[in-house]
């Protein structure tokens, strides 16, 4: 079971590749805050609402001095499909080994359908300008996680 943030961590350090192939850092956001968002697969219905509503928002979070990425278990490959068919401009990254995501503790056991699994636990997580966690948000619903999000931030 991986262990889940706290606010005042520091947020684990993590290169991982996008949609393109391209290796994107954490540290490439350094002086920005950023929104870390972990979600099961790309392309079924709750990941792409998701998603989308991290794209028609991303001028106001960007506004607001937020980065938004979204990490999933996912190969580039399916990442570019996803981002291609869905219009997105959120940053996609490929976690297909599950490094990372259990790093932020956004994998592990969860309940779904009244069955105990384990797998991608949805997540969001904030990281300040110095990369230190200044929220973490896990068993988030994808539907409306956006709105609540931007309610809570005060944007």
């Amino acid at each position: 079971m991986s262990t889940r943030l706290e606010p005042g961590d520091e947020a684990p350090a993590f290169t991982l590749p996008d949609a393109d192939g391209t290796p994107v850092s954490l540290a490439d956001h350094a002086g920005r805050k950023v929104i870390v968002y972990f979600y099961p697969a790309a392309m079924t219905p709750g990941c792409t609402k998701q998603a989308c509503d991290f794209t028609d928002n991303l001028s106001l979070l960007a506004d607001a001095g937020y980065d938004v990425i979204g990490i999933s278990p996912d190969k580039p490959e399916k990442l570019a499909k996803f981002r291609e068919k869905e219009d997105l401009r959120v940053t996609l990254l490929a976690d297909p080994e599950k490094e990372v995501l259990r790093a932020y503790g956004a994998f592990g056991e969860k309940t779904m359908y009244g069955k105990k699994v384990t797998g991608v636990i949805r997540s969001t997580v904030i990281v300040d300008e110095q990369g230190k966690v200044e929220r973490a948000l896990y068993n988030v619903k994808a539907t409306g996680h956006v709105a609540k999000l931007i309610k809570d931030l005060g944007l």
